[in-house]
């Protein structure tokens, strides 16, 4: 395992406590994409735990399964105080819930792909069914009549494919 985040303690996973009202459901599928994921990128954010029983978690639920998953016994947390049990309730919905709000532009990561080499494993990026959209076929002749172009042959940077315009 590899961590690469500033934490205040690395714990036995089996010292911590899930929250018991998270009502973020992780399924099988994502919990394996996670510990893949953590496992080529090692632990990049820590479980926060609250401070006032240092083992309830407050974030990082999905992250303690994929721990598991990876076989792992060990997991990096840092403490935070929580004024009150309704505030730390309001901590972990909101935590849970404000990630729906963003909106992923898969057409720039799209874009993105080439420059990352054709040999980078494209599941690694997380993303549930992402498939590579071919770009714009571009012509050797842009100007003139579009029978007269000549097509481009782009061979995709992921799978190798050909695609002749």
């Amino acid at each position: 395992m590899k961590i690469h985040c500033k934490y205040d303690a690395l714990i036995d996973i089996k010292s911590l406590t899930p929250f018991k009202q998270n009502r973020n459901n992780h399924t099988d599928d994502q919990i394996e994409r996670l510990a893949r994921l953590l496992q080529y990128q090692g632990i990049r954010a820590p479980i926060v735990v609250d401070a006032r029983d240092n083992t309830t978690i407050a974030k990082g639920h999905g992250t303690l399964l994929a721990i598991k998953k990876n076989g792992w016994e060990s997991a990096p947390v840092v403490y935070q105080q929580f004024e009150s049990d309704e505030q730390f309730y309001a901590y972990v919905q909101s935590d849970n819930a404000i990630q729906s709000w963003a909106e992923l532009d898969l057409s720039g990561i799209n874009a993105d792909i080439g420059d990352l080499g054709p040999d980078f494993p494209v599941d690694l990026l997380g993303i549930k069914d992402f498939v590579i959209e071919p770009a714009e076929l571009p012509y050797s002749k842009p100007n003139g009549d579009p029978k007269d172009r000549e097509a481009v042959m782009i061979i995709c940077p992921n799978c190798g494919c050909r695609i002749d315009g």
